[in-house]
């Protein structure tokens, strides 16, 4: 996973402001309580993070936070959000994650809450192969270093894991990646659920073909032109208030 060292922090904030609103379009806001963060072009032992009491589309460059891998604010004088540990704690067990968002999406917290793991239902699914891991410690919010490290261990070498009866955190490389993963994530939990409520063991495609199909919706380039088509819709939206 590459962090894009040529990006410079202002174009990395502006990502990570971009990133929020296409959350909020695509449905992954709650009040004010998911959070999205990414590390410090140059600098892996800091991270850019969204800040306490605002919306996920509220992010400004005046509000970002700047935060260290013991959860410690160097920079910035917004509040910061109490579950700052998944963020840190994620960070410092996988140097090669890069951005990382933690959101309340309807569909992910009803899958958690079955105790089903991912199945082959769709493409979305594919690229969680595999790659999926539960944190069913607590519903509680992720307020301390144990907490947040359980968190690290339950995601281990995955790509995201779901927090039981409480939301999802996904990881990525890129705040491109995580940005559409989290979707995906979404997606894929939302066709497991309609498609359990109708058949309680769908057939499925084999993990050899699910496999393949992982390998190619998981090249960086992908989800650089998602992420890049919801930008333009956000911003297509934008122009016309």
């Amino acid at each position: 996973m590459d962090a894009g060292v040529d990006k410079t922090h202002t174009q990395v904030k502006e990502t990570l402001i971009m990133g929020g609103k296409i959350l909020v379009s695509q449905g992954q806001d709650d009040f004010t309580r998911g959070h999205i963060s990414v590390r410090v072009p140059g600098d892996p032992s800091l991270f850019f993070m969204k800040a306490h009491s605002i919306g996920l589309d509220e992010i400004t460059m005046e509000n970002i936070l700047t935060i260290n891998l013991d959860g410690e604010v160097v920079a910035g004088s917004a509040r910061r959000h109490s579950e700052v540990y998944i963020h840190s704690e994620i960070f410092k067990a996988r140097p090669d994650v890069n951005a990382i968002v933690h959101t309340h999406p309807p569909y992910s917290i009803a899958l958690s809450a079955t105790g089903r793991p991912m199945q082959r239902y769709s493409q979305p699914a594919a690229l969680f192969l595999d790659s999926l891991g539960v944190y069913d410690d607590t519903i509680r919010l992720i307020r301390d270093t144990d907490m947040g490290a359980g968190v690290a261990k339950a995601l281990g070498e995955g790509r995201a894991v779901l927090l039981r009866n409480h939301g999802v955190v996904c990881t990525g490389g890129s705040l491109e990646e995580v940005v559409v993963g989290t979707i995906m994530l979404e997606n894929a939990a939302m066709i497991q659920v309609l498609t359990e409520a109708v058949a309680t063991d769908g057939p499925q495609f084999s993990r050899e073909d699910v496999t393949k199909l992982k390998n190619d919706i998981s090249r960086p380039d992908q989800f650089i032109v998602n992420f890049n088509y919801l930008a333009r819709r956000v911003k297509q939206r934008e122009a016309a208030r």
